[in-house]
């Protein structure tokens, strides 16, 4: 009785194994939002970490976080470190690329709850007076992520994120001075 018990979980985790093995191994998720304002505008608030704070649905999550920059005040080379609960995990973000009102290339470097790393983008695009601001994280799928993508749905978790940060984004640039 004690090997059929054993045999069959081990031809459950082996199963188990299989499943998240055949997972996808990318993952990208994406939101967009339409700014009554300039892509300009929108920009300076994504390409200057010290802009995040009015904005960044994570900043309200945990008010004792603990936040540090280095490099250059915006642009590439600028770093956000930070620090908090378990919401907010730990880890840092560095901007690789900016095309001043068109694109932002990020690196997320995240230490905990999990470590990993991914990268984040931001587009700007025109449209009809207004700008359309797309923001995306994109990246490998471990082992892990696969497993757990099995019962939580990340695209839904992080994306209700972005749009809480995109219309928090859009409160700020459209309340702005013109």
């Amino acid at each position: 009785m004690l090997k059929k018990t054993l045999l069959a979980l081990l031809i459950l985790a082996a199963g188990f194994a299989v499943v998240v093995a055949l997972q996808p191994s990318d993952f990208r998720v994406s939101r967009s939002a339409k700014m009554a304002a300039p892509p300009e505008t929108v920009f300076a608030q994504v390409n200057d970490f010290h802009q995040w704070q009015a904005w960044s649905p994570w900043a309200k999550l945990d008010p004792n976080a603990q936040f540090s920059y280095s490099g250059p005040a915006s642009g590439p080379g600028a770093i956000f470190r930070w620090a908090g609960n378990n919401e907010v995990g730990e880890g840092a973000m560095t901007i690789l690329e900016s095309k001043p009102g068109e694109r932002i290339l990020i690196q997320l470097d995240f230490l905990k709850p999990m470590a990993g790393t991914s990268t984040a983008e931001f587009t700007f695009r025109p449209e009809a007076g207004q700008t359309s601001v797309t923001w995306s994280m994109f990246g490998k799928n471990n082992f892990i992520a696969k497993a757990m993508g099995l019962f939580m749905n990340c695209d839904e978790m992080i994306g209700g994120q972005f749009e809480k940060g995109l219309a928090q984004m859009k409160s700020v640039v459209e309340a702005a001075p013109k």
